[in-house]
């Protein structure tokens, strides 16, 4: 079962370590789709032709939808960047979240662990200090109603912080309406007495 509510980054946010003479710029974006997050990393790597690795991990929705994870070792031995970043990522329970290792070669090889701790750390340092903010998932629903009742549910769409995202005017009213699941419920109950009903139109 998902969690209601989660953190994602609130902006960009970046690090550097230099560790046996390699640099590792430990970037953290936020991002609102898999597309997003690869489009982001293929950016990176335009910008930062010349090193060696562009390795990444996102969770680009829900923390818990694993439909949203995706990871890259971009070259380096397999199980030894994006993984481990992911884990991070996973630990910290953050949701659409893109994190970019970009790693200048120093000349001394890490070996599969101090991979694994560079960057791993890399992800760890940036989160210590990330500023986050709120993410509270809404279900969309279409709502149509007789003007008559109108007002009244105008009342109740204040009282329960519905947001209202488009409004037609017809023979009824039809709205368009994103509700979270904090107030979804006692919403649901109010329209009962003029006998209405939401149709889902699914979460984002």
């Amino acid at each position: 079962m998902k969690r209601n509510s989660y953190h994602a980054p609130s902006g960009f946010y970046q690090v550097e370590e230099v560790i046996k003479n390699s640099r590792f710029i430990t970037q953290i974006f936020r991002v609102d789709s898999a597309q997003q997050a690869k489009q982001l990393i293929q950016k990176q790597k335009d910008a930062y032709p010349d090193a060696r690795h562009h390795c990444s991990a996102f969770i680009a929705g829900h923390p818990d939808d694993s439909n949203q994870y995706g990871f890259s070792d971009d070259g380096e031995p397999s199980g030894t960047a994006g993984k481990p970043m992911l884990a991070v990522l996973l630990g910290s329970g953050l949701g659409n979240v893109l994190a970019l290792s970009i790693r200048y070669f120093g000349g001394v090889k890490l070996g599969t662990g101090g991979l694994v701790k560079a960057y791993a750390g890399g992800v760890k340092l940036a989160l210590q200090t990330l500023e986050t903010e709120m993410v509270v998932p809404r279900t969309f629903f279409r709502l149509e109603c007789e003007y008559h009742q109108f007002d009244q549910i105008q009342y109740w769409i204040k009282q329960h912080q519905v947001i209202i995202e488009k409004v037609d005017y017809t023979d009824n009213i039809n709205m368009l309406l994103a509700l979270d699941d904090l107030n979804s419920d006692n919403f649901k109950k109010q329209l009962k007495d003029f006998q209405l009903e939401l149709q889902s139109l699914g979460t984002r």
